[in-house]
């Protein structure tokens, strides 16, 4: 238990990290790229009548300075998330400073990079071209956190106003229907009230808690047993979920809000109610769920904005975990509405 409590510890401490991993294999790609422009850059801001014939050496240079920085980067990550935002900036940028002076005193003494300067000047000009990228590059990054935890806090704070406004008529229905039950069929009354308390210590959970697939769909089994106490005959469920990955790790609470929909905006107005089709699947690199009901034909307006509200909802808590890789597709009839989620289907950060 405490190794993993300092797990989520040291978890916790580099999501709240401004520099990204670069020891992930895209963002070395992009400095790769990056560092390659900059080598084009440099070429062509050379006054020599030919500055095309340095084009590799400088790209090579170029190269191993981005390299060497993104690795030192990498390795120091976890002491950085130990320092706070303002520290780890600092001495990042120590760090690429240092690392810029290595690498340029490397490439002076093998000889091929100071071919038109002396060595003081060779050094000083590279660290001004590293100080100054550095500095935009931190900054960048430091923005684009500051960005996204504002993102994260306001998609926090309308699961929590969702949740507030899901609970009230959702408890008072289910309590009427476990009193109901209470003396004809105590032993299901039971386990209505277990269902209830478990249902309700999910959703006390922070938003962006992750769980495993089995879980969420065992939340989504007993929010439809407590309905089916209430709906009877008019509610059923088909499912069809046995080659799902049953331990990929999710948001908490991104299935049942799609349920509840299906409940609420399908079965309940059709007076003989209908049957609400789960189905998951993986397909090739993501996985997918959808959530299918009947629909009447006429609904009411206040019906489809708090439909909305859920999916954007869920929408929004998806890209936060998973990136533009993950999301929420719609397919609407006259009488049927599905709603679908996907996401990686492996970890992707």
């Amino acid at each position: 238990m405490d190794a993993l409590a300092r797990h989520a510890d040291t978890r916790r401490e580099q999501d709240a990290l401004f520099l990204p991993s670069f020891c992930d294999i895209r963002l070395v790609f992009a400095v790769v790229v990056i560092a390659e422009l900059l080598a084009f850059v440099l070429v062509l801001a050379e006054s020599r009548a030919d500055p095309w014939s340095k084009l590799g050496l400088v790209s090579l240079f170029m190269q191993w300075i981005a390299l060497t920085s993104a690795a030192v980067l990498c390795l120091a990550r976890p002491l950085l998330a130990r320092l706070g935002n303002t520290a780890a900036a600092l001495v990042s940028y120590l760090l690429l400073l240092l690392t810029t002076a290595i690498v340029s005193e490397l490439g002076y003494r093998l000889g091929g990079m100071a071919v038109d300067t002396d060595h003081p000047g060779f050094l000083f000009r590279n660290l001004g071209i590293s100080a100054i990228l550095s500095a935009l590059l931190l900054r960048y990054l430091y923005v684009q956190h500051q960005w996204k935890q504002q993102i994260q806090a306001e998609a926090q704070a309308r699961v929590e106003a969702l949740q507030s406004r899901i609970r009230p008529h959702f408890l008072f229905n289910s309590m009427n229907s476990i009193a109901a039950l209470t003396h004809s069929n105590a032993r299901r009354a039971e386990q209505a009230v277990q269902d209830l308390a478990d249902l309700f210590r999910v959703t006390l959970r922070r938003a962006a808690e992750r769980v495993t697939l089995k879980d969420e769909l065992e939340v989504a089994r007993r929010y439809l047993r407590l309905e089916g106490l209430r709906l009877g005959d008019r509610l059923a469920v088909e499912w069809d979920i046995d080659t799902l990955p049953m331990h990929r790790k999710v948001p908490s609470l991104i299935l049942q809000p799609l349920i509840e929909n299906a409940v609420y905006h399908g079965i309940e107005p059709l007076a003989g109610g209908g049957v609400i089709r789960i189905g998951g699947r993986a397909e090739g690199s993501r996985v997918v769920i959808s959530v299918r009901n009947p629909r009447p034909l006429v609904a009411a307006d206040g019906h489809r904005e708090g439909n909305h509200i859920a999916l954007e909802n869920i929408r929004l808590r998806l890209q936060l975990a998973f990136g533009s890789r993950a999301g929420v597709a719609l397919r609407e009839s006259e009488d049927c509405f599905e709603a679908t989620l996907y996401f990686p289907r492996e970890k992707s950060r």
